[in-house]
Formats: structure tokens, C-alpha cells, sequence
């Protein structure tokens, strides 16, 4: 599939099954256009991924609404946003919704300086970015998603000491996501769902219920 196949194909799932306005996708576009243009002088995605964006990154981030109560609970945090993904994808899906409010952490000062560029270019107004400081305190959030952040068993760690309680935990896994859950079985005491990403056959989405 090449890149146009890709935009028009994703463009129409996201409009068709996820509820992306014409405005919205005006959006991802000139997202992806930021990320592609920054591409060229910093490393943001790869470079293999740049023709397939659409699906690969922005679909890929967009499907994550379908696990996500918005009408219920009021905040997200996306742990390693690196370009954005999933972070900003979900920001501009909820920028109309004032009472959720996404906040992204970020290592990298060059993805940060993105980031901030993004959100003053697309006028997002529900969304924050922080200087990967989610150690230094308790994770104030009803979502913590996670998507090529760090290996499960830190994950984990995190959303049992760092985060407050109750909240639900959303990590994007890749063809070994069974194996990596029953290796990190010990610490997952929490009821949890495995359910196949929409992007990938080999790839999962790991649901976890994290209660006192």
C-alpha cells in the first residue's frame, strides 16, 4: 500500500468507525505533515515508517478511543509521547471536550520542543506536556497509555507505585504480548484483557483494571 492508499484508507476508517470530524482530520493531517517535515533534520519516527504514517502511527494511536471512557473519567497520561503517538492523536480527538485533559511525558528536549510546537500550531487546548517528571510524584490520572514506552514489568511498576488508584492501564504490545504478560505474571496483580490491535494481527492492547 503507498502512502496515499494509506492516508485514504486510514482517513476512512477513522471518519467511519472512530467518529473523526471533517475538522478533526484536518488536524491529523497537518500533524502528520509537522512530523514528517521535523523527520528530515530529527529523528522522530522511522524512517521506513514515513509512507505508512497513517496507519502505522495515527491509526495505530487513534484506536485506543475505543478503550477509553471519557464521559466517565477525566484524564489521560501518555508515558514516553516521543512524536506524539499515541498522545497528541487522542488530544485532538477530545480538544472539543474540555473536562479531559490529556498530559504527555517526554525524555527527549528535541520531542519536547516539537510537542509544544504542535500544540500551539493545532490550537489544542485540552493538553500538556512535562518533562518526563511522572517519577518525581504520584501520577494524578485516570489513563496511563503506554505505546513503545518501556518494558512491561517497569510499566507495571509504575502504574502500582506511581500512580493513584483507581485507574486503567493501556499498553500497546507487539507479537510477544502473551509471553511478556506471563513473564510478568508476578507482577500483574490486577485484573487484565488482551484485545487485538486493529493495526497489526501480531500486534495486542493490554487492559488493566489497577485498583487499591
Amino acid at each position: 500500500m503507498n502512502t496515499d492508499e494509506s492516508k485514504v484508507t486510514s482517513k476512512l476508517f477513522l471518519a467511519k468507525n472512530l467518529n473523526f470530524t471533517e475538522g478533526k482530520l484536518e488536524k491529523l493531517e497537518l500533524f502528520a505533515n509537522q512530523v514528517l517535515s521535523f523527520n528530515k533534520r530529527y529523528n522522530l519516527i522511522s524512517k521506513n515508517s514515513e509512507k505508512n504514517i497513517w496507519h502505522r502511527h495515527i491509526l495505530d494511536s487513534a484506536q485506543l478511543i475505543k478503550h477509553i471512557d471519557y464521559k466517565n473519567f477525566k484524564s489521560l497520561s501518555d508515558l514516553g509521547t516521543g512524536a506524539g503517538f499515541p498522545g497528541i492523536i487522542l488530544s485532538i480527538f477530545y480538544n472539543d471536550i474540555l473536562t479531559f485533559h490529556v498530559k504527555l511525558y517526554e525524555k527527549s528536549k528535541v520531542k519536547i520542543s516539537f510537542i509544544k510546537s504542535v500544540i500551539n500550531k493545532l490550537e489544542l487546548k485540552n493538553v500538556n506536556i512535562y518533562e518526563n517528571d511522572y517519577q518525581s510524584h504520584i501520577l494524578d490520572t485516570d489513563y496511563i497509555v503506554c505505546r513503545a514506552f518501556k518494558k512491561l514489568p517497569e510499566v507495571l511498576r509504575i502504574s502500582r507505585e506511581t500512580a493513584k488508584k483507581p485507574h486503567k492501564l493501556i499498553v500497546m504490545l507487539g507479537k510477544s504480548a502473551q509471553e511478556e504478560i506471563n513473564k510478568a505474571s508476578k507482577d500483574l496483580i490486577y485484573k487484565y484483557k488482551l484485545t487485538r490491535s486493529i493495526t497489526s494481527s501480531d500486534s495486542k492492547i493490554l487492559l488493566v483494571n489497577a485498583k487499591k
